[in-house]
């Protein structure tokens, strides 16, 4: 005779939301992929005498990312390919390798928001209390979702994955929270460093539009997937939107540094033509000076009473 929850599940069952949308999300992950394999090519080939602190970091999102498209990998071809058409699956307990997906997925997004409290410390003359709310942030979703780990793996059907909405909704609430917080205070500081120069301030507006473009774009995914857990938590179509989610922060982390301009190989403000951003070494303006970055010499175009009481572009990063 038939298991009750076999006959429940097949009768819910629809490939279209749950192994369609898994695939879909597999699908713009390796597109997310694709892009940061370039993006860290492109920097190697950009900048091959940047800080050996800059590479390491580089190189370890590349890893962690690749192992995570792995995982996701398996868990696909698991789903699709190796129970093409078994039903059942559903009420077996989740893949390894989905499960432990998710915590490669938040440990780079810590990664990442630890290295954008490294700006707001910087640009905000170190205050503590604001960074210090940003790393607590941090890490409490990181343990949140090492928790969501640990409870994934006892789960006894994945059909059940629904039950762990709390820790779920917690892990990327506080995700949402923390890229809000790192915008606003972004915001706020490069505020301070405008000078009233019109060439000096158009820099600080387009790092502000920076900071609220990547700090929008991965709130508005993390939203969009707790609105999905919380609502459909019966399908997979969250799950596509998680799949992408790690792989936008290491691709806005990498974007920051490959729009940086060169000297002698590493990334400074001496060349034209390109973006700003917050990891620019030098006095940023739309004026060219050619600056050693060994000597970092004190060059003030606009020698103004906020340059005083505000650090530089360089010194903020």
């Amino acid at each position: 005779m038939e298991d009750p929850r076999v006959l429940a599940t097949a009768m819910k069952f629809n490939r279209d939301n749950t192994f369609g949308a898994a695939f879909a999300g597999f699908a713009a992950s390796s597109i997310c992929l694709g892009v940061l394999s370039t993006q860290a090519y492109s920097y190697f080939k950009r900048y091959p005498l940047d800080k050996p602190f800059y590479k390491i970091l580089v190189i370890g999102l590349w890893l962690i990312e690749l192992a995570d498209q792995a995982l996701i990998s398996h868990a696909v071809y698991s789903y699709l390919v190796s129970n093409w058409g078994v039903i059942t699956i559903l009420t077996s307990p989740p893949i390894w390798s989905l499960i432990l997906q998710i915590t490669f997925g938040v440990i780079t997004g810590t990664i990442v928001k630890l290295n954008f409290a490294m700006r707001v410390w910087r640009f905000s003359n170190q205050n503590i209390p604001v960074t210090g709310l940003i790393v607590l942030l941090t890490f409490a979703e990181m343990g949140v979702a090492c928790l969501y780990t640990v409870q994934g793996f006892r789960l006894t059907s994945l059909a059940n994955i629904g039950s762990m909405k709390v820790i779920g909704s917690l892990s990327l609430g506080l995700g949402m929270a923390t890229d809000v917080v790192i915008a606003v205070s972004l915001c706020f500081f490069l505020r301070n460093l405008r000078t009233g120069h019109r060439q000096d301030d158009s820099v600080v507006y387009s790092l502000i539009i920076y900071a609220i473009s990547t700090g929008g774009l991965t709130s508005v995914i993390s939203l969009t997937t707790l609105i999905l857990y919380n609502f459909m938590p019966d399908n997979f179509i969250f799950m596509a939107f998680y799949f992408v989610l790690s792989k936008v922060y290491a691709n806005s982390f990498l974007a920051a540094l490959n729009t940086r301009r060169v000297s002698r190989g590493r990334g400074t403000d001496a060349e034209t033509n390109t973006m700003p951003t917050f990891l620019m070494v030098g006095k940023v303006t739309q004026r060219t000076i050619q600056v050693d970055p060994e000597q970092q010499a004190e060059s003030h175009l606009s020698a103004t009473k906020a340059d005083q009481k505000n650090p530089s572009y360089a010194e903020a990063w």
